[in-house]
């Protein structure tokens, strides 16, 4: 599954983007996931300081 990003709690800081090792997160006002390039690493779940984002 891939991660989910709660866009109500997201403030679009980019460190998901930014620890994401395929690349999978884009951030515009608040970052969005491909479900089809997220590998399921949860590398951007330990990295999000608000703790937005979930493996589901």
């Amino acid at each position: 599954m891939p991660a989910f990003v709660n866009q109500e709690e997201c403030t679009g800081c980019g460190t998901c983007a930014d620890t994401c090792p395929v690349s999978a997160i884009t951030v515009d006002d608040v970052a969005e996931v491909n479900p089809d390039e997220c590998i399921d690493c949860g590398a951007c779940v330990d990295a999000c300081p608000v703790s937005c984002i979930t493996l589901e």
